[in-house]
């Protein structure tokens, strides 16, 4: 699973360098918010948890991964969305903002949760062994 979490960022990272891209070209930097979520939030934090997650596989494997990974990947761009629409429809923006940042908020926590739970010191230690 934590590949797809990298593929996902991959994503991300050229939506964020193309809006950047467009700002530049077009000095339209009202798109600046928009343009950082996406490469914080959608690129930087899913790589994170891909990377974790490719190091620690069983973690995506039990209920608390697929909730992250399904509350993660609809709450997301719900909330990344909401970052460029406050420009054109501030109303409307923030519905999808009500929407998407608590379900990317609660994703999270569950990840933590998760770490916290099912992440051992002998899983640790069987990773410093096959590196």
């Amino acid at each position: 699973m934590g590949h797809t979490w990298i593929k996902l960022s991959v994503l991300y990272l050229v939506i964020g360098i193309s809006v950047g891209l467009f700002m530049s070209y077009t000095i339209q930097l009202n798109w600046a918010a928009g343009h950082a979520h996406v490469n914080v939030v959608g690129w930087l934090s899913t790589l994170g948890i891909g990377a974790v997650l490719s190091i620690y596989p069983h973690l995506a494997k039990n209920g608390l991964g697929t909730a992250t990974f399904w509350l993660y990947h609809i709450g997301v761009p719900l909330f990344l969305f909401s970052t460029f629409f406050v420009q054109v429809n501030p109303g409307v923006a923030h519905i999808f903002t009500f929407i998407g940042g608590p379900m990317f908020l609660l994703a999270i926590i569950l990840f933590g949760v998760n770490l916290f739970m099912n992440l051992k010191d002998a899983d640790v230690e069987k990773y410093k062994r096959e590196v």
